[in-house]
C-alpha cells in the first residue's frame, strides 16, 4: 500500500480510498448476493495455526469461552460431551455459561478469531445468522470488512471426524508446554467479560468535580454503544440510565449515533429497505427522551443518501451519480432526502442535532469521493456547490420538520431546533472556501483540531492525519476553516480524541492528560464554541473528560491545576502522585512514532497478542484489524530502528512512571474505594507500556527472522521470544482483573485472556 510523503498529511478518508485493495468499488456493494459468498473472496489460503495440534482445536480453543457450547458442537457435527472432552484435553476449564447480553456485544470479537478458520457457511452456522445479516454487519459496523482485510480467507471445512487424524505428538507437546508455562493452571478470570457495563451502568456515587463547562456542545460516542443496528433490537440497552448519568458527571452534554436513513425513514424506491422504520424512529424517541432527562443530549451521524448497487441503478438510472453515488442534484433524491430528515425532525422531539459527512466514507454524492467530473449535473458547479447544496437540504429540512412539529405542539412554541454540525473531514483543500460561504448561517463548521501539525519524532518529519493525543493541536488546516466560519457568521467546532486514539485503543483512555489539557487550553484560547471528543472511541467516563470540561467552565484555569482538581476529586491524597504520573505519561507519549500509516497498520491494539510467524504470512496489515507480520506497513515512514526505539521510548517512558507511583502511594492510607481506582488508572498505563514493547519486540523479530543469516541471532530472537512470553502473561493478568482492557465500541474485544496464552504457546513453538 502507498502512503505519501512525510510532508503530506494522511488521514482516514485517504487511508479508505488508497491502494488497490481499498478501492471505491467496497463502498458501492462490497458483496454478491446468494449462496456463492464474498465478492472479495480471492481464494488466498488461510494462515495454518501450528501451535495447535489441529485446527479443530484452535477452533475449540478460540471459542471456549465465546460461544455457546451446543453452537461449537453444531459447527463440528458432534456433541456437547465431545467437546467439551476435547476442551479440557487442551487444559481448559469447564465452559462459562454465555449470557445473551455478552453474545450480542461479541460477535466482532467472535467474526475476527474466526476469519482464518471457518469457511463463510460454517461462520454463519456459528453465529446463527443469515449471510445478509453478516454481509450489513461487515458493510455498516465501521467498515469492519476493511478491518479484516477486504478479503475471506479460503478455510477447509471443520469437522470433529478429522480429530482422528491428530498427530497425538502434538498434542501432548500442547499439553507439557501448557503446564510448564502455567503450572497453577490458566489465568483465572477475575471480572468477567463486559463487567464494566454493569459498573458503569449504575449511577455515580462521588460527586463530580465538573458543573457544566463553556464549550457547547461537548458530545462524544458512548463507550459500549452497539454500531450495527441498535435502534430496532432491544434485547440490550446501549444507554443505561446510569451510564447516561456518568456521561454528564465527567463534562459531556450529548452523544452520537450512527444511523443510515433508508432504515429510519421510508425509502421510496425500494421499500423492503425500510422494514420497520417506524419502529426505530419510535425506539429513537424513547431514547432521546431518557438521554434529555439526564442532560445528553442525541446527535445523529448523516452519510446521506448512501450510494447503491448496479442492480437498482439498472430499475432507476435516472438517479445515478458519479459511481454507484444518488445524485444530490437531482429533485428526486433532493425529496427524498428532505423528506426523511423532516420525519425524523418532526416525530423525535428533543433531537439535540445531526453533524454530516459529506466528502468520504460512504459515497453520498457525486463529489464525496472527488470524482463529481464523471457527473453531467455536478461537474459543472463544483465540489463547493454541490456539497453546499447537499448541507443546505439538511438543514432547510431540519427547519421544515421542527415547524411542523411546533404547529401541532403549542408548548413547543420557544424550543430551538435541532443543530446541522457540517464536518469538513475529506474536503479536499481550498474546498472550505467555495462551501461555508454558501452554508445557512445557523450551521456549525466541525473541523479536526490536529489535522496537518507539524511533528518530528526520531528525527523524522511528519504532519498528524488525525486520532491523536501524542500531537498537540489545534492545526493550520482547523484553524483556516475556523476563521472562514466565524467570518461568515457560522459557529466553530473542535473535533479531538479527549479520551483516545487509534494510538491505542485498547485501553479505556490514553492517560497522557497533560498533552489533552494542552490541547483544549490552545482551543479555549482560539475562542472554539464546541467540541466533538471523539469518534467511535474515547467515551469513557475518564479523568480526560472531566479535565476538558474543568478548562473550558474555567478560562483562568491552567492544565495542571485542571489535572490537580480531577486526580484528587478521584484519587484522594494520592491525587498530587497521579499527577505526576499524568505528567510523565504525556512526556512519554509525545514520542510515539505517529503516522496515520502507524495508526492503522502497527498492532497497536492487539499488542501482545498478535500472532508470530516462523515464515513470512504474506498477507497485508488491515486497518485497526488484523496486524499480520506486515512491519513495512507497521513503521510506515519511519525506518525499523526508529520505529522501534521510539516505542521502546514511550514504553519505558510509561512504566518508569507506573513504579514511581506505586513507590510513591504505598505508604498512603487509602480506603478501599480509592486504592481500586487507583489500581485500575496503573492497570490503564502499564497496558499502554506492554503492548508497545510487544510492538517493539514483534518488529525486531521479525527484521532478525528475514535476514538471510538467520543462524547468528538465534540468541536474541530466543531473548525477544521470552519476553514476549512475559508479556502475554503479565497482560493475560491484567485484563482477568479489568475488563475494559482490550475492549473498544466498533471492535469489540481485540483480544481476550485465551489469545494471550495461545501467544505463549505460538511463542513456545518458535
Amino acid at each position: 500500500m502507498h502512503f505519501p510523503e512525510p510532508q503530506k498529511a494522511f488521514t482516514r478518508r485517504n487511508f479508505l480510498t488508497a491502494g488497490t485493495v481499498l478501492t471505491g468499488a467496497l463502498f458501492l456493494n462490497p458483496f454478491k448476493s446468494g449462496a456463492a459468498g464474498l465478492l472479495f473472496d480471492t481464494k488466498k489460503k488461510a494462515l495454518a495455526l501450528s501451535h495447535f495440534p489441529h485446527p479443530v482445536y484452535a477452533f475449540i480453543w478460540r471459542n471456549w469461552t465465546l460461544v455457546p457450547l451446543a453452537r461449537i458442537a453444531a459447527v463440528l457435527k458432534t456433541t456437547e460431551e465431545h467437546v467439551r472432552a476435547e476442551g479440557l484435553k487442551l487444559g481448559l476449564s469447564a465452559p462459562p455459561p454465555v449470557s445473551e447480553e455478552q453474545w450480542n456485544r461479541s460477535y466482532l470479537t467472535i467474526i475476527r478469531r474466526n476469519w482464518h478458520l471457518l469457511p463463510e457457511q460454517q461462520l454463519l452456522e456459528l453465529l446463527g445468522w443469515t449471510q445478509e445479516k453478516l454481509e450489513f454487519t461487515l458493510q455498516e459496523d465501521d467498515f469492519f470488512y476493511i478491518k479484516l482485510g477486504s478479503l475471506k480467507p479460503e478455510c477447509d471445512p471443520l469437522s470433529f471426524q478429522d480429530l482422528v487424524r491428530t498427530d497425538t505428538g502434538k498434542l501432548q507437546w500442547f499439553q507439557k508446554v501448557l503446564k510448564e508455562e502455567f503450572p497453577a493452571g490458566l489465568p483465572e478470570q477475575k471480572e468477567p467479560y463486559f463487567q464494566f457495563v454493569k459498573d458503569l451502568s449504575v449511577p455515580p456515587v462521588t460527586e463530580s468535580p465538573v458543573a457544566g463547562s463553556g464549550f457547547q456542545p461537548r458530545f462524544g460516542y458512548a463507550y459500549f454503544a452497539l454500531f450495527g443496528d441498535p435502534l430496532l433490537d432491544e434485547s440490550i440497552d446501549p444507554y443505561p440510565e446510569g451510564y447516561l448519568e456518568r456521561m454528564a458527571a465527567s463534562g459531556m452534554d450529548g452523544t452520537w449515533m450512527h444511523i443510515v436513513l433508508s432504515q429510519i425513514t421510508p425509502f421510496p424506491w425500494e421499500p423492503s429497505l425500510s422494514e420497520n422504520w417506524e419502529k426505530r424512529l419510535e425506539n429513537l424517541q424513547k431514547l432521546v427522551s431518557k438521554a434529555k432527562e439526564k442532560g445528553i443530549g442525541i446527535y445523529l451521524y448523516l452519510n446521506e443518501p448512501r450510494n447503491q448497487t448496479p442492480a437498482f441503478f439498472r430499475k432507476y438510472p435516472q438517479l445515478k451519480g458519479a459511481g454507484n453515488s444518488l445524485c444530490t442534484s437531482i429533485p428526486e433524491v433532493q425529496q427524498y432526502l428532505s423528506d426523511s430528515i423532516a420525519t425524523i425532525t418532526e416525530r423525535v422531539p428533543g433531537l439535540a442535532g445531526f453533524f454530516s459527512i459529506t466528502a468520504s466514507e460512504n459515497p453520498t454524492n457525486c463529489w464525496s469521493h472527488g470524482k463529481g467530473n464523471e457527473c453531467p449535473r455536478c461537474s459543472v458547479p463544483g465540489p463547493g456547490k454541490v456539497i453546499a447544496a447537499l448541507n443546505t437540504i439538511y438543514e432547510n429540512a431540519i427547519s421544515r420538520g421542527f415547524d411542523n412539529y411546533k404547529k401541532k405542539n403549542q408548548q413547543a412554541i420557544n424550543s430551538k431546533p435541532p443543530r446541522l454540525i457540517a464536518w469538513d473531514w475529506g474536503w479536499k483543500d481550498n474546498w472550505a472556501e467555495a462551501i461555508i460561504p454558501d452554508l445557512p448561517k445557523n450551521m456549525a463548521i466541525m473541523s479536526v483540531s490536529e489535522w496537518n501539525l507539524d511533528i518530528e519524532r526520531g528525527g523524522i518529519q511528519s504532519k498528524v492525519g488525525e486520532y491523536s493525543i501524542s500531537g498537540i493541536g489545534p492545526g493550520p488546516r482547523a484553524t483556516r476553516h475556523w476563521q472562514i466560519a466565524r467570518q461568515h457568521g457560522l459557529q466553530a467546532i473542535a473535533k479531538i480524541q479527549a479520551g483516545n486514539t487509534w494510538e491505542i485503543a485498547a485501553v479505556p483512555y490514553i492517560p497522557a492528560l497533560e498533552n489533552v489539557a494542552n490541547h483544549v487550553a490552545n482551543l479555549r484560547k482560539a475562542g472554539v464554541d464546541g467540541l466533538m471528543l471523539g469518534w467511535t472511541l474515547g467515551g469513557y467516563p475518564s479523568p480526560n473528560l472531566e479535565v476538558v470540561a474543568l478548562l473550558g467552565s474555567n478560562p483562568d484555569m491552567t492544565p495542571v491545576e485542571a489535572m490537580q482538581k480531577v486526580a484528587v476529586n478521584r484519587y484522594g491524597i494520592a491525587g498530587n502522585e497521579v499527577v505526576k504520573a499524568w505528567r510523565q505519561f504525556s512526556k512519554a507519549f509525545s514520542q510515539f512514532p505517529y503516522h496515520i500509516g502507524v495508526v492503522y497498520n502497527a498492532p497497536l491494539q492487539s499488542g501482545p497478542s498478535n500472532l508470530l510467524w516462523e515464515k513470512p504470512t504474506g498477507y497485508s496489515s488491515t486497518m485497526v484489524g488484523i496486524a499480520y507480520d506486515d512491519l513495512k506497513s507497521w513503521r510506515s515512514i519511519y525506518p525499523e530502528a526508529v520505529f522501534i526505539q521510539q516505542l521502546r521510548t514511550v514504553a519505558t517512558g510509561f512504566q518508569e512512571a507506573v513504579n514511581a507511583l506505586r513507590k510513591n502511594t504505598a505508604p498512603l492510607t487509602l480506603s478501599e474505594s480509592v486504592s481500586k481506582a487507583l489500581e485500575k488508572e496503573i492497570n490503564v498505563a502499564e497496558t499502554v507500556a506492554v503492548h508497545y514493547e510487544s510492538i517493539a519486540n514483534q518488529s525486531e523479530i521479525i527484521l532478525l527472522r528475514d535476514q538471510e543469516n538467520q543462524g547468528h541471532n538465534k540468541q536474541t530472537l530466543a531473548r525477544l521470544l521470552r519476553r514476549e512470553i512475559a508479556l502475554a502473561k503479565q497482560m493475560a493478568a491484567l485484563q482477568c482483573s479489568d475488563s475494559r482492557l482490550g475492549f473498544e465500541a466498533s471492535n469489540h474485544y481485540f483480544y481476550i485472556p485465551a489469545d494471550l496464552v495461545e501467544k505463549v504457546m505460538n511463542c513456545r513453538m518458535l
